[in-house]
């Protein structure tokens, strides 16, 4: 059974190498046209995935170990929600608070009133 692993790994690269060549817009592509490297990927069975997969797409290197997302970001990961809820329930507590303030000044000076003079 391990004699065939060697045969299966190149078959994997190869499969992994076309589908990522296949899926790279045309112009993330490098050196050759996309065609051509869908040939050489499929014609040279371990040189021309690891050649694809070393030169063929471009890459972009990450700068501080995470990407920059330039995308739609869902509202449970975008940090700047979560700060406008937290905003947001601040000022409902406040002024919750402040009408509760309110309601109990306006109890005061009415249990300090006399009911028959009004």
């Amino acid at each position: 059974m391990l004699r065939y692993l060697p045969f299966l790994l190149i078959i994997a690269l190869t499969i992994y190498a076309f589908i990522d060549c296949l899926n790279t817009p045309e112009e993330e592509v490098k050196h050759l046209p996309k065609p051509v490297w869908v040939l050489i990927i499929l014609l040279f069975s371990i040189v021309g995935p690891v050649v694809w997969l070393a030169a063929g797409k471009q890459r972009s290197a990450v700068a501080g170990g995470r990407a920059r997302r330039t995308q739609w970001v869902a509202p449970d990961d975008n940090p700047e929600f979560l700060r406008s809820l937290g905003e947001e329930q601040r000022r409902t507590r406040d002024a919750d608070a402040d009408a509760e303030k309110d309601r109990n000044e306006d109890a005061g000076k009415d249990a300090g009133k006399d009911p028959d003079k009004d």
